[in-house]
């Protein structure tokens, strides 16, 4: 059955390239399919409504209604380690504890911002996907357990620092984001003023909203 979704999977990406005008969102579908294929109880939404001020990645997972993790997706071909250093994907990496990266060929899970798996299917050739050798298997291996993970878990003080550590950084890009949005008037400006007229008269947004989060 896995390899089954695979081959259904590398077909339709060929499928696809063949038409010549191909984007990254032009796969989506087929890999929507083969990660709700390789576990039946998670649902993959594909764009799904904007999650937090550090952006929307292109999947959620869903399982049991809770989201168990997120998937970003590059076009075919787009160089991964370039796109690592961009300010989207570190910020990805610091705030969602399970994260898959791919192209559609390479596929690169990251738990707690660390590279855990990294598998390619192969490499692509006048639109067509040249295999390595097992890569069926392999990537299919590494996609079950992205789509198995568990949540975060927190056993010990230093798990629980690191999780309340992320979500600081995630309110601090919302406070950021609500300050630029928010007109001078409201109620986070108002607290802001009040900072700088009691406390510290240079306080900065950025300064804010490190205090705030």
């Amino acid at each position: 059955m896995t390899t089954n979704s695979m081959h259904t999977y590398i077909q339709s990406l060929e499928r696809e390239l063949s038409a010549g005008d191909t984007t990254e969102h032009t796969h989506r579908t087929a890999l929507k399919i083969l990660l709700e294929s390789l576990n039946t109880d998670i649902i993959a939404t594909n764009e799904p409504q904007h999650i937090t001020a550090v952006g929307a990645p292109d999947f959620r997972i869903i399982k049991n209604k809770l989201a168990i993790g997120y998937v970003e997706c590059k076009d075919i071909g787009k160089n991964l380690d370039e796109a690592l250093e961009t300010d989207q994907l570190k910020r990805y990496l610091h705030s969602f504890h399970n994260l898959l990266l791919t192209d559609y060929l390479e596929f690169r899970w990251y738990v707690g911002g660390k590279l855990r798996v990294k598998k390619t299917l192969g490499t692509l050739v006048k639109n067509k996907v040249k295999q390595d050798k097992d890569s069926l298997q392999d990537v299919a291996d590494g996609l079950t357990a992205f789509l198995n993970n568990e949540p975060e878990p927190i056993g010990s003080p230093k798990e629980l620092a690191g999780h309340m550590a992320r979500l600081a950084h995630m309110i601090r890009e919302i406070i950021i984001n609500a300050l630029k949005k928010e007109l001078v008037t409201g109620s986070l400006h108002a607290q802001w003023q009040a900072f700088r007229e009691n406390l510290i008269p240079e306080l900065s947004v950025e300064q804010f909203a490190d205090m705030y989060a």
